[in-house]
């Protein structure tokens, strides 16, 4: 029981970080552009945070227990180690106000973890691939979304007057909340998942299915983590990469959500921050190239690439170290 509860209050942690970081990712380009002031996004994103684990299915949590390693690789020191080794990646991304990705930080914890217990035997290589390619071509899909999206507004709009910043400011509102619902969806079921993982390496199930219990507390964590926000990351995305107006918001935000949505639907967990990042860097290119500054975007690679292989050996060496203290 002891050992459950530590895991649940882990995943718990987790989410809250989750979305403390990532939810500044999303009202970043509507607090940028004016739309809303800072802390009224925030609280909008973090009631939409809420309702998103009850919306669009669970089919992450089952890409999280069956598609990445062995079901007789986790154990509560996997888990344990899997989490602290995410945790601390994510601690130490929002001291530098860079936005990692959490979803990075989770599967190179959790691949880092169960490689140090058990071997290379006990990761599926093949379900590693394809998730590593989603996760990877996810920002580009944002960049194309989103330079797209904006050619055609701009065309659509070539006559309007000053007026329509107005319109596309309160369209922003819409969108982001619709943003919020579908990275709540997203994120909030790798937490889900990693609850799910402690139930059945304690024995208590035996097939990955979500309790609502542990949707109840993900999506509490995930809100509350949202509501107070890393604001330091929201200047990174909002005002660093590319100076944004309304009508960019607004193209950014639509290019993210349909991304997020798309690979919600389909099973895939990714990460959010990446994915907004990606729509600004697209919005900005479209406008014009030499606009958006590219040495922030290669900070922000930088830490993209970094993230998976260094929450890996976080999770490897906790792991270690915690089978010592058993031994």
């Amino acid at each position: 029981m002891w050992t459950l509860v530590v895991i649940v209050l882990g995943a718990a942690v987790y989410g809250f970080l989750n979305g403390y970081k990532d939810a500044v990712s999303i009202t970043a380009t509507v607090v940028s552009s004016r739309a809303m002031a800072p802390r009224e996004a925030l609280l909008l994103v973090g009631l939409a945070e809420f309702c998103g684990p009850f919306l669009f299915g669970t089919a992450v949590v089952s890409t999280l227990g069956r598609g990445l390693i062995a079901l007789d690789a986790l154990t509560p020191a996997v888990l344990f180690a899997a989490l602290g080794g995410a945790i601390l990646w994510n601690l130490c991304m929002i001291v530098l106000g860079l936005p990692a990705s959490s979803t990075h930080a989770l599967i190179g914890a959790l691949l880092g973890a169960v490689y140090a217990s058990s071997g290379l035997g006990a990761i599926l290589v093949s379900g590693v691939l394809n998730l590593v390619a989603v996760l990877f071509l996810s920002p580009l899909a944002a960049f194309v979304v989103s330079y797209l999206l904006l050619r055609i507004i701009f065309f659509l709009c070539q006559n309007a007057t000053p007026r329509a910043n107005f319109m596309f400011k309160n369209l922003q509102v819409l969108s982001a909340f619709a943003l919020g619902l579908s990275h709540g969806s997203n994120d909030a079921q790798k937490s889900i998942g990693v609850m799910v993982m402690g139930l059945v390496a304690v024995g208590y199930v035996n097939s990955f299915e979500a309790p609502l219990a542990a949707v109840f507390i993900v999506a509490g964590s995930l809100a509350l983590g949202a509501i107070l926000g890393a604001e330091r990351v929201m200047r990174t995305v909002g005002w660093e990469i590319f100076r944004i107006r309304p009508v960019h918001g607004f193209a950014a935000q639509v290019a993210s959500l349909a991304v997020v949505l798309g690979a919600t639907v389909a099973g895939y967990p990714l990460s959010t921050t990446q994915v907004v990042s990606g729509a600004v860097m697209g919005v900005g290119s479209s406008q014009r190239v030499s606009r958006v500054r590219w040495n922030v975007v290669g900070q922000i690679a930088l830490a993209w690439l970094v993230t998976l292989p260094a929450a890996a050996i976080l999770a490897a060496l906790l792991w270690r170290w915690l089978s010592r203290l058993t031994v």
